[in-house]
């Protein structure tokens, strides 16, 4: 298994140059062609004008919004123009989501930044939220703050769910050019450790049998912090560049309404995340 075609997810008012650093470094170690993807649509004001001059505003806006994606299409350009393999462009008036969402069929793995926890702007931005969870590929989840794809040592959050499985199978690529690999379970109040640490030892085993050695840890329960914060800690001990996990939804609600230690890979981790669901 390898990564023939990354994609990565542009958006309007707000930083690029990580995701494409990353995007292009990924693509540039597996060899494989880059995809960029963009999309906006124009947002109508709360209160509205009619006739001639509503239409003079919509024209405005509409033209304004494609000048954005084109001074997107020409960043990508830009930071692609000497890495190897393919690059190619792909934009449209649309709603962000919608439109990255269907692109992605394209691809093997879709790179997208970080988020704020705040409100963000459904028609200007690709939520990774809603990424995450309806793309069907994984999703490279990258902190503006990043500037370089760091693959030394790589942190697996292990949670015995299909969403983990599927994270490791789809990091399999990443993982064999790590030099270090830990594969981690946080103990939940109550849990059986020696059950734990079983189940981290048969990932690591199973990692061994596909080329990447790892190792298994399982830290003594800490009923008074939380899973994501003990994990950033350990991510942090372990010099991780990069952290594989499962996305987790709450379906008794719905898909987009994350579970906690997703929600905060998404919108505060240090690192660089892949994510799959």
């Amino acid at each position: 298994m390898t990564y023939a075609t990354v994609m990565v997810c542009l958006a309007l008012d707000q930083s690029n140059e990580a995701r494409l650093q990353v995007a292009g470094e990924l693509a540039e170690r597996f060899e494989a062609d880059i995809v960029g993807v963009a999309a906006a649509q124009f947002a109508p004001p709360l209160y509205f004008t009619d006739g001639a001059a509503a239409q003079r505003l919509i024209d405005q806006e509409e033209a304004s919004v494609k000048r954005r994606l084109a001074d997107l299409e020409a960043q990508f350009r830009a930071a692609t123009r000497n890495r190897g393999g393919r690059a190619e462009w792909r934009s449209a008036m649309d709603f962000p989501a919608r439109f990255v969402l269907a692109q992605a069929r394209c691809a093997d793995i879709v790179v997208s930044g970080g988020q704020s926890p705040a409100f963000s702007d459904a028609f200007a931005l690709a939520s990774p939220k809603d990424l995450v969870m309806q793309a069907g590929r994984p999703l490279l989840v990258v902190p503006d703050h990043v500037n370089r794809l760091d693959l030394r040592s790589i942190m697996v959050a292990w949670k015995d769910t299909p969403e983990a499985r599927r994270a490791v199978a789809d990091a399999l690529p990443m993982l064999r050019k790590a030099r270090d690999v830990a594969i981690v379970e946080i103990p939940e109040h109550g849990d059986d450790r020696s059950a734990a640490m079983e189940r981290v030892a048969d990932v690591a085993a199973w990692l061994a049998r596909n080329g990447v050695i790892a190792t298994a840890r399982v830290p003594e329960a800490a009923a008074n912090e939380p899973a994501a914060i003990q994990l950033e800690r350990i991510a942090g001990d372990v010099g991780a560049g990069l952290i594989v996990a499962g996305a987790y939804g709450h379906s008794r609600f719905r898909e987009l309404i994350l579970g906690g230690v997703t929600e905060y890979l998404v919108t505060q981790s240090a690192r660089s995340v892949l994510l799959s669901h």
